[in-house]
């Protein structure tokens, strides 16, 4: 992954990076706040020898008390010392108990003994500490002393600082705990996030696109949800942002397999739900705007949906035509005023991929094709059933379309082994339902103008689809009409 994609990521998984750490931070809030506040107190104990002789005695006194002075803070937790204390202050606990809350250290090349205790009351705290400096300067006495008759100890602890009464608790630290328990919210957040982007599975954007197939891009149509009232985005709202997008198609198409003189093209997808026949009826709207002479062909003779969409009558239509019990010509149905027909699928029959495969099918294909400018066929999805793919092979070219965010990458890459291994060309692939918010969302730059660039919204009535100028529109060579 590139720093691209972990911006992408942050900017796609903000909310819930977001919404972990501020669930950390309350968590460590609460923590702190049912916590019983913890007060620490310290004294110090100075360690020396009784030697007053010659400078070179005091050196060695001072060496000997610092090799003593470890011992000595190791000796501050035993219950020869602890015990007394008890006693004393009366704190009904054992030497265990208390040792857990003291601690002894002495700072290195010292002969300083530092002795600490936490506990939740800050008076006792202080004086458990001082209690604990006489009881440990006692027994060293009592150790050291020589069992001889008027023998003095070589070693004299003196309390160099007498614990104080603590004002502020030393736990718990509220601020760092709330620095903390964002720290783990927000890298809890990101690792949730990079995971989740490296399990994902579908595809978001044309990057997860360009990682399984070098097969061009050829454009996006931004999600509508609207799609199911108003399909025919063309024909209905000419200045969205969605029909905008079916026109850079349009153009782009017009660029795909220059070496090929048949301008036939299979739309198909993976699997259903992916906008395949929304899509193929609003290109081929977009390329009769343009000028040219279209059929749409509803090849899909298996749920076809290209008559409802299209709003022509479906009782007659490519099965009657291959089956002979119709003529091609009394089969096709112009639609609007531009050069735009329509091909219904026809009666369902009990053997689509076999009558997509036929001879009589090939025959038909080359008929079309030297009657129209663009041949378009909206086929079933190619995972399901394989009738898109065995129609594809005698057309010689495929519009794969691609739901960003439905289609998951082991159907793509399905689709396009099913593909090859008819020897199908796949001439571009098309994204669908792309968000128009977010880092995958449709924008300027890569499929089209994007919103508020171009056109307005339109007030007025519907523009029919022979609207667009005729500047616009790509020259295209005429051919023989077939209903002449």
């Amino acid at each position: 992954m590139e720093l691209r994609d972990y911006i992408r990521i942050l900017r796609k998984s903000w909310v819930l990076i977001l919404l972990l750490t501020l669930v950390a931070v309350a968590g460590a809030s609460v923590f702190s706040i049912v916590q019983t506040p913890k007060y620490s107190a310290t004294s110090k104990v100075f360690v020396s020898t009784q030697s007053s002789g010659t400078t070179s005695e005091l050196a060695q006194g001072n060496s000997f008390t610092v090799q003593r002075v470890k011992t000595y803070s190791d000796l501050v937790v035993t219950p020869i010392v602890l015990l007394p204390v008890i006693g004393k202050l009366e704190l009904g606990i054992t030497s265990d108990q208390l040792a857990s809350r003291v601690t002894a250290s002495a700072p290195l090349d010292t002969s300083i003994i530092d002795i600490t205790v936490t506990d939740t009351d800050p008076v006792r705290a202080a004086a458990t500490a001082n209690a604990i400096s006489v009881s440990l300067t006692a027994v060293v006495q009592n150790i050291e002393t020589p069992d001889q008759a008027g023998a003095v100890s070589p070693v004299k602890l003196t309390r160099a600082q007498e614990a104080t009464v603590p004002s502020v608790p030393v736990s718990p630290n509220v601020p760092l705990n709330i620095a903390l328990g964002a720290l783990v919210g927000l890298a809890l957040g990101v690792a949730i996030a990079v995971l989740r982007e490296t399990l994902e599975t579908r595809i978001r954007n044309e990057r997860d696109v360009e990682q399984i197939t070098a097969v061009p891009i050829l454009g996006g149509i931004v999600f509508d949800s609207k799609a199911q009232e108003r399909p025919l985005i063309v024909h209905v709202d000419p200045r969205s942002p969605r029909a905008e997008s079916f026109r850079t198609l349009r153009t782009n198409l017009q660029f795909l397999d220059v070496g090929r003189a048949d301008r036939a093209f299979v739309v198909t997808s993976s699997v259903e739900s992916e906008g395949k026949s929304t899509t193929g009826a609003n290109l081929a709207i977009a390329l009769a705007d343009a000028g040219a002479r279209v059929l749409l062909v509803d090849a899909d003779l298996r749920r076809p949906k290209i008559a409802e969409y299209m709003g022509v009558e479906g009782a007659v239509g490519l099965t009657d035509v291959l089956i002979g019990r119709a003529a091609l010509k009394d089969a096709i149905q112009p639609w609007g005023k531009g050069q735009l027909f329509v091909l219904p699928a026809g009666h369902v029959p009990p053997n689509p991929s076999e009558l997509l495969g036929s001879a009589r099918m090939s025959l038909l294909i080359a008929e079309l094709n030297s009657s129209f400018d663009v041949v378009l066929f909206d086929t079933p999805p190619l995972l399901p059933v394989t009738d898109a793919a065995i129609l594809a092979k005698n057309v010689g070219g495929v519009i794969l379309i691609i739901a960003a965010g439905r289609t998951h990458k082991n159907q793509l890459r399905g689709a396009i082994s099913a593909l090859d291994n008819v020897g199908a060309p796949i001439s571009g692939l098309v994204l669908t339902m792309l968000p128009t918010k977010g880092p995958d969302a449709y924008g300027y730059g890569h499929y089209g103008y994007g919103y508020g660039y171009g056109y307005g919204e339109e007030t007025g009535a519907e523009t029919s689809p022979s609207s667009a100028p005729a500047s616009a529109r790509p020259p295209v060579a005429r051919r023989t009409n077939l209903r002449k």
